[in-house]
């Protein structure tokens, strides 16, 4: 984390991510966005993902090869930063994301965990529809 600029507030960040790893560039950019505000002075809060986004989180991805693994990038940036990973209950089991095949680093929970984040938060930025 760098140094907090003389006068300026860090700001705290959420991140919702409502579109999968494989479909649109949301998740892509939310990633980068992530890892931003990481190297920045700023904090991260939460990533929630919701809609198509739960796919982020999908263990069982399996892309081809020379292709990213969204998945993989986000669990690690979980396991460096500590940055919390939640996936929207109701969202993943319609999407067939559950606990047997979530990824390192997210966990499950409902739409309370997103309401409290941009409660936390200073900002809540979305990716995707």
């Amino acid at each position: 984390m760098r140094a907090a600029f003389p006068g300026r507030t860090p700001v705290k960040f959420a991140i919702l991510v409502n579109e999968g790893p494989f479909s649109h560039q949301a998740a892509d950019t939310a990633l980068a966005f992530a890892q931003a505000v990481l190297e920045s002075e700023h904090a991260l809060t939460r990533v929630f993902f919701y809609f198509d986004g739960v796919q982020n989180a999908n263990r069982l991805a399996a892309p081809g090869n020379g292709d990213r693994n969204l998945v993989r990038s986000w669990s690690k940036l979980a396991e460096e930063h500590g940055v919390d990973l939640v996936v929207c209950i109701a969202a993943g089991l319609r999407r067939g994301v559950r606990e047997a095949n979530l990824a390192p680093g997210f966990r499950i929970s409902g739409m309370g965990q997103l309401v409290e984040a941009a409660m936390l938060a200073d900002r809540l930025v979305t990716f995707g529809a």
